[in-house]
């Protein structure tokens, strides 16, 4: 509420200033006109259609189990496994499963090297296992 200087009696001024208001007002208007024929567009959608037909997914081959224990041995599927044969091991599977890569998952003792949990899975990498878990 504004008062005014001494010309009018010491009676407060009840004006209410409209400008904010109606600059808000023309703002909102300028932002529907604008949007509204974009909101009118169609937009085509492809849908996926309802099919009878049977889909043959392959059995998923069963995981391999690589394991990195405090003495930095491997152990494959629970079977003692030489570093130096992991890569072809895994290559290996990777060609007899051919589009169907098993899950390898890997699992490594808190007490084993960094380095050797590293190379199996450069060599998973390498062998382009496509799906990796690691385990506890």
């Amino acid at each position: 509420m504004a008062f005014s200087a001494a010309g009018n009696s010491g009676r407060p001024l009840a004006d209410i200033n409209v400008t904010p208001l109606v600059d808000v007002m023309l703002v909102l208007l300028i932002i529907f006109i604008v949007t509204t024929p974009m909101v009118a567009m169609p937009i085509a959608v492809d849908l996926p259609q309802h099919t009878n037909k049977i889909i043959d997914r392959p059995e998923p081959p069963p995981p391999i189990e690589v394991r990195v224990d405090a003495g930095n041995q491997l152990y494959w599927n629970g079977q003692p496994l030489a570093r130096a044969d992991v890569q072809s091991r895994l290559a290996e599977q990777a060609q007899i499963h051919a589009g169907n890569v098993p899950e390898l998952r890997s699992a490594a003792s808190p007490d084993a090297q960094y380095e050797v949990m590293a190379q199996v899975l450069a060599a998973a990498n390498n062998a382009h296992m496509e799906r990796i878990a690691f385990v506890q």
